[in-house]
């Protein structure tokens, strides 16, 4: 037969029929059954000789030296290593004979199960045959050439596909769902005294028919089984799989055996998670360290055990709660300090000490004294003391204008903060700047007071790069006029003091406390490509 010819005598007006054109006799070599062969195939352009391949496979259970069915491609015959996914399975439960040979061709199992599987209907008991399995990642089930997934259990009858996938159909929410895949063979949905249960398009099962419902509700239970079988396979797993790690295995080897239990019982959680990047499960092993470290310095292991498997990504809500969130979390910590002292460092480097500069130090107060690592700025409040300040400027002379380089607000605790950032090259007098914040701090006040918050302290903090001209010009210079600045609850310090007592800040992280130090010590060497430089004073 002959497509292109077919479709022209449709197309065209003559009345005559289409008779296709005999084959030579001598062409034919089949002694007994039927022969189909296609040639010309139209492909879709992503579709390769090697992935129309594996789809052949996979739609016809009956191919191979066993069977009487045979399919070839381009000369070459289909197999069932040519489904392409018996070498990614992990674990296999198998049944009957189906499963035993897909066992054969599955390379790498690290389990497997032969399990029995019956479908009672009508009065009579009928074996399901084939096998469901799992892979040892999620990720491998997904076609590398056409990206489409075979996370699904396919459905075999008489030897050809019945239906693409009945996963789909039982809305399994588990992690484990994830990972599987199978072929469930089951001629007995095709009697020949009974109705024809596929649908018209030949892809599906009519969901109604009795026999389906059949064989839903024992493929359910049977996956249920495997949900549970798989879960404890992949947690007696998991601490093999994190020791696989060096630094992991010598801190594992250096808790108790009370203590491995429970590192035992989080990581076999960690090891179920679909995570296929190495450096994505790297991270979270690190957390759940930490997280552990954590609830072990309080006495509260045993708030590992309310841990979910759904819920273990958020690992960092386990000590999120703690007070010694800090002592725990050294790694993410010093990490982020160091890159914000880095950058503070290049931006006085390069003399950037401008807007560049403000914004970077109002977004880490804790430059400016360690107790603000959680100021916060309210909108409203920020606003009404920028105005009452703003209503001063005129008031100041051109050198207080010139130096002036923005102003900010923000609340820490009960304390109210306002901080000013002075231009890098400006050089003031104590008397200039003394009367300066004098005037901004009775504008402060005043706002206050008409809130009602008169009663909570104000305190004022002036960044300056240069010091102040009359420090130098006497020995009790400096020490007189910051004494002058205190009587109005205001200081005055300088970049570079920044640098130094947040270099000084960083170390007492690092060097606090010995036994958190260890952990941060563990985190820093699984993460050593992040922490090439880590010591700013060493730069």
């Amino acid at each position: 037969m002959d497509t292109e010819k077919i479709e022209n005598v449709i197309t065209s007006e003559a009345e005559d029929a289409y008779h296709p054109e005999p084959i030579n006799q001598g062409d034919v070599n089949v002694d007994q059954g039927t022969k189909i062969i296609l040639t010309n195939i139209k492909r879709r352009l992503h579709r390769s000789s090697s992935a129309l391949r594996r789809r052949l496979a996979r739609r016809f259970s009956v191919i191979g030296p066993k069977h009487d069915f045979q399919i070839e491609l381009d000369g070459s015959a289909i197999g069932i290593q040519d489904r392409g996914y018996h070498d990614k399975l992990q674990y296999m439960w198998t049944f009957g004979e189906n499963g035993e040979e897909a066992r054969t061709a599955a390379r790498n199992l690290d389990h497997y199960d032969s399990r029995t599987v019956e479908a009672p209907v009508d009065g009579m008991t009928f074996q399901i045959d084939g096998w469901i399995g799992t892979a040892a990642e999620a990720g491998q089930l997904k076609d590398p050439e056409t990206s489409e997934s075979i996370n699904k259990i396919v459905i075999m009858v008489r030897g050809k596909l019945a239906q693409e996938d009945i996963l789909e159909e039982f809305s399994e929410g588990g992690i484990y769902s994830k990972y599987i895949i199978g072929e469930v063979h089951a001629d007995f949905l095709d009697q020949d005294d009974e109705d024809d249960i596929a649908t018209t398009s030949r892809q599906r099962i009519i969901e109604e028919d009795p026999r389906y419902q059949v064989l839903k509700a024992n493929l359910q239970a049977e996956l249920k089984f495997i949900q549970s079988n798989w879960t404890d396979l992949r947690s007696e797993r998991g601490p093999d799989v994190a020791v696989e790690i060096p630094q992991i295995r010598e801190w594992y080897g250096s808790l108790s055996a009370d203590h491995k239990l429970a590192a035992q019982g989080l990581f076999g959680r960690i090891n179920q998670l679909p995570i296929d990047d190495a450096d994505e499960k790297r991270q979270l092993f690190i957390s759940s360290i930490l997280a552990f470290e954590s609830l072990r310095f309080r006495n509260l292991l045993h708030r590992l055990d309310n841990i979910s498997v759904e819920n273990l990504s958020t690992l960092s809500e386990v000590f999120v709660q703690l007070d010694d969130l800090e002592a725990s979390a050294y790694y993410n910590i010093a990490k982020d300090r160091h890159d914000v002292i880095k950058k503070l460092t290049n931006l006085v480097d390069d003399n950037a000490k401008e807007r560049a500069l403000q914004k970077h130090l109002y977004k880490h107060l804790w430059l400016l004294d360690p107790s603000w690592e959680r100021a916060t700025s309210t909108a409203r409040m920020e606003e009404r003391i920028k105005t009452a300040l703003d209503g001063i400027y005129s008031s100041l002379t051109e050198e207080q204008r010139n130096a002036r380089l923005d102003i900010y607000y923000s609340t820490t605790g009960n304390k109210h903060v306002i901080i000013e950032l002075k231009r890098a090259g400006r050089v003031l007098e104590t008397a200039d700047l003394f009367e300066q914040i004098s005037k901004y701090y009775g504008a402060a006040e005043n706002v206050l007071r008409d809130l009602g918050k008169s009663h909570e302290p104000l305190e004022f903090v002036c960044v300056i790069g240069k010091r102040l001209r009359d420090w130098d010009q006497s020995p009790t210079g400096e020490s007189r006029s910051r004494d002058s600045f205190g009587a109005l609850r205001a200081r005055v310090v300088m970049y570079d003091e920044l640098i130094e007592n947040a270099l000084q800040a960083y170390q007492d992280y690092v060097d606090s406390a010995d036994e958190a130090g260890r952990v941060y010590r563990l985190v820093m060497s699984i993460n050593s490509d992040d922490f090439e430089s880590m010591n700013p004073s060493s730069e």
